[in-house]
């Protein structure tokens, strides 16, 4: 399926939200647990360092209940896992893509909106996905976009493109993510980024085993903490990781570029998997974290954009974060990303067959 215009509907909205008016923040009344929930307990599976520390402990307190929050560090082992069966989980978390192929292999329920009225905070640009246009399956949770975190103090000169990662003297750290990894790779090889060519498959892992003397790991979704620890110079990173440790560290040592030749844009979706033991709790859940304050404290702390345009309308958004390029891309930034697609079995098996052959040569 072609999710190009997922493209356009996602830097639509993100328009809107950068344009729309901060107001002072307000007032925003609690969310409120429906009844009968005491007792009960949840399994939440989602990425690491993509929720607020306050988000579970906080639907817990509102619903007397329990839970387990399990964590996966890519899309694949997250499929795996649901394709063998899923063991129990009642949220989980993929991407655009691992979401296509979720809602076309019948691996999740379907939801009730009747049960979920903070949809209607959500940008509808965003809600409306070509791949599931009635927001059948999912609803966005976070979006944003991957590029490079750097070391200022080891990079001298501002990152403003693809080539300084890849001849980069020091050491840098790719990420496990065959996807992206080759996306910017066809991008710098001048083919599409969304290629359905074989020939543009071995070119680009040509190119990435040529550019590959200065990646010591390919890091699975700590990357910023390599950065962080100073084990490299450079990572191929998703933008709120790295604000992550910008936050955290509280000093001018890093920084987060997307590059000028372009790059992805990425969309985290909640949804409730085939297999659920606790499918009533499971949308309380969702209709928790697609309130206002309760979405706007995720963004805050994950330095991702929000979907909620009432959070951003209220102004609960931190105005550096909005304000900030890295994450909420201005318009000339925003004319310069693309949605990595899901590019059909053939051309997905000779990625993963070359990420193969890329990771023996480097000795992983």
């Amino acid at each position: 399926m072609n999710r190009l215009p997922l493209v356009f509907a996602v830097l639509a909205a993100a328009g809107a939200l950068l344009l729309a008016p901060v107001a002072a923040q307000g007032a925003v009344e609690p969310w409120v647990c429906p009844e009968g929930f005491a007792g009960q307990h949840i399994n939440v599976f989602n990425w690491t360092t993509y929720i607020a520390e306050n988000t579970m402990d906080g639907f817990a307190a509102a619903c007397g209940v329990t839970y387990t929050y399990d964590n996966y560090d890519s899309d694949e082992s997250m499929l795996t896992l649901i394709r063998q069966g899923n063991p129990g989980f009642d949220i989980i978390v993929p991407s655009d893509y691992a979401l296509l192929l979720l809602i076309e292999e019948e691996l999740l329920l379907p939801l009730d909106h009747s049960l979920l009225p903070n949809l209607i905070h959500i940008a509808p640009d965003l809600l409306e996905t070509p791949f599931d246009p009635e927001a059948r399956f999912a609803v966005p949770y976070l979006w944003g976009t991957f590029g490079i975190g750097y070391n200022v103090n080891r990079v001298t000169e501002p990152v403003t493109s693809w080539e300084q990662f890849f001849n980069h003297p020091g050491p840098v750290a790719w990420i496990e993510d065959p996807r992206s990894m080759f996306a910017i790779a066809l991008l710098m090889i001048g083919a599409d980024p969304n290629t359905r060519e074989p020939a543009d498959i071995e070119a680009a892992k040509d190119f990435l085993i040529a550019h590959s003397r200065n990646a010591v790991v390919i890091a699975a979704d700590d990357g910023q903490e390599l950065l962080a620890r100073g084990e490299v110079d450079m990572a191929f990173e998703y933008n709120g990781d790295v604000y992550q440790i910008i936050q955290d560290c509280a000093c001018d040592d890093f920084a987060y570029a997307i590059p000028n030749e372009g790059t992805g844009i990425g969309g985290g979706f909640i949804a409730i998997p085939v297999g659920a033991r606790n499918v009533p709790l499971a949308h309380a859940f969702i209709d928790y974290v697609m309130h206002p304050q309760v979405s706007a404290d995720i963004a805050n702390y994950t330095a991702y954009p929000t979907p909620n345009q009432t959070a951003v309308d209220l102004g609960l958004i931190d105005p550096d974060q909005l304000n900030d390029d890295g994450i909420y891309p201005s318009d000339a930034t925003r004319a310069k990303l693309f949605y990595v697609e899901y590019q059909g079995d053939e051309i997905e098996n000779l990625m993963r067959l070359a990420w193969d052959e890329i990771k023996i040569r480097l000795g992983r």
